[in-house]
């Protein structure tokens, strides 16, 4: 199982509004989310925009392309997309850098 972190930038001002719609993740999108491969897929949000996101898969790069294929998520990036305050590559899930790893205990 591959353990990915990555990091994000949220608009200060849309810090609220971005937890709220977190809240209520469509179901087609979760259901998608599981059947790409994203497992124990959690988000965390310092009060300055800072969001730390974290999953296991067995394969990022597959995972990743696999949402990327579909319309759910293609709708979904749209809507979050202004968000985030520097998005590399257009959308969230298109900009997620995986940090290297330097320890795990287990």
């Amino acid at each position: 199982m591959q353990r990915v972190c990555f990091l994000l930038k949220v608009r200060q001002d849309r810090l609220e509004e971005y937890k709220a719609r977190h809240k209520a993740v469509w179901p087609e999108m979760l259901d998608a989310l599981h059947r790409t491969g994203w497992r124990n897929y959690s988000l965390f949000l310092r009060p300055d925009g800072l969001l730390v996101g974290y999953l296991e898969t067995e394969d990022f790069e597959k995972a990743r392309a696999g949402m990327a294929a579909l319309e759910v998520n293609k709708r979904w990036q749209a809507e979050m997309a202004p968000f985030f305050e520097k998005l590399d590559h257009g959308t969230a899930d298109a900009s997620m850098m995986a940090l290297e790893e330097v320890f795990h205990l287990d």
